[in-house]
């Protein structure tokens, strides 16, 4: 069967590697250059596995711009684009997802279109509505930034949101390509399905969310926030995982699908969901007072990445820290080796690691790093655990 997999980004691309192990698929994006980067077996991203995978392996799978000459005959579509919140429509923005629709539904009808890009609950019965006859289904991804070829080879659960024969039959193709062996397999309705990303991403940010004020609280009353922490894990109903403190949680799926879920709740009584969403703004703001409590000249931020093995800081806590910090009048300078610009909203990169530290009063890094244990003395950090 020939598969076809719009968008080369983290999920669409670890998606592509995990089908083209079976399977003859066709990776499609806009940017010519990841284009060429697939078709020339090196990862466009950073994420261990993929690189090792497309390196290493055999895989059926090519890659192109051409999006209409890849449906052609295509009888499964995996649709992985972007959908990111719109803050003016207080929702995601899905025009991405429903122009790959159209397309594939005037190329190949009877083809099988899996959205696994994040999307409002109810988006997958409004498209089945909107195209009679077409065979729309979601199936959430679950995958961590880094290492999600890792996670789709290793799933926790697989989940489609269509309870008939395409929606096994994808399940059994993503089955076939781990792995993992007896990962759990849940078939839901759609709607369903866009309700278990949503709340399950919130969830993680409740987690994030809740530590943080611990670790505020902590820190406001001189107190051991590992020993508190500690402790309070000890319960096996919380556990002591996914409980180190930050800035706040980021990246590209965390602030953008509690957003989400809030907006989904326009009509349903709620309140956590809301301060979960407002949680983060507020833990921005303490770090940014914290630093700023040192009287520092110039603020050095060290990485803007939203946690160590990956390149994206799309939405990572540490740059509302920044903005705030800037704000107030200080200088700001930046090492951020994945950056090649010179500056980022007017603040300057520096390249030489040692000058950088030279430079800084003080080093504010979301995550601690080896490169700075000899300036400790400058560097401002709430992380514990010396992991994400």
């Amino acid at each position: 069967m020939k598969i076809v997999v719009v968008g080369t980004g983290y999920v669409g691309l670890s998606n592509a590697v995990v089908l083209a192990q079976h399977h003859d698929v066709v990776a499609v994006d806009i940017d010519e250059r990841k284009v060429e980067q697939v078709n020339a077996r090196i990862s466009p991203i950073i994420d261990v596995e993929l690189e090792d995978y497309l390196a290493t392996r055999q895989l059926s799978l090519t890659a192109t711009t051409d999006a209409a000459a890849a449906f052609e005959g295509a009888g499964l579509v995996v649709v992985a684009t972007p959908t990111d919140y719109d803050p003016q429509e207080n929702f995601f923005n899905t025009k991405s997802v429903e122009s790959v629709i159209e397309q594939v539904v005037a190329v190949a009808p009877d083809a099988t279109i899996v959205v696994k890009s994040t999307v409002p609950v109810g988006f997958t019965e409004r498209m089945r509505a909107a195209h009679p006859g077409a065979h729309i289904v979601f199936s959430p991804e679950f995958l961590r930034e880094g290492r999600a070829l890792h996670d789709n080879l290793h799933p926790s659960r697989i989940v489609v949101g269509d309870t008939g024969e395409r929606g096994r039959q994808f399940a059994d193709l993503m089955v076939e390509g781990a792995e993992a062996k007896d990962v759990p397999v849940l078939l839901t309705d759609p709607t369903e399905a866009e309700a278990i990303k949503l709340f399950a991403n919130t969830y993680l940010a409740l987690r994030v969310a809740y530590f943080n004020e611990l670790d505020t609280y902590a820190a406001t009353h001189g107190l051991d926030a590992a020993q508190i922490i500690g402790g309070v894990g000890l319960d096996p109903r919380i556990g002591t995982h996914y409980n180190n403190p930050s800035f706040g949680y980021g990246g590209y799926c965390l602030p953008k699908d509690t957003k989400q879920l809030l907006a989904n709740y326009e009509d349903v009584p709620q309140n956590l969901i809301a301060a979960v969403v407002s949680a983060n703004t507020t833990r921005k703001d303490f770090v940014a007072a914290d630093i700023l409590r040192r009287e520092p000249k110039v603020v050095g931020i060290h990485r803007l990445i939203m946690k160590s093995g990956s390149d994206n800081f799309r939405a990572s806590s540490i740059q509302g820290v920044m903005k705030r910090v800037r704000a107030k009048g200080v200088e700001i300078v930046l090492y951020e080796p994945a950056l090649e610009e010179d500056t980022f909203f007017g603040s300057e990169i520096i390249r030489d690691l040692d000058e950088f530290k030279r430079r800084s009063d003080v080093i504010v890094a979301n995550r601690r790093s080896e490169e700075l244990e000899d300036v400790a003395e400058k560097l401002y950090t709430r992380d514990i655990y010396g992991r994400d």
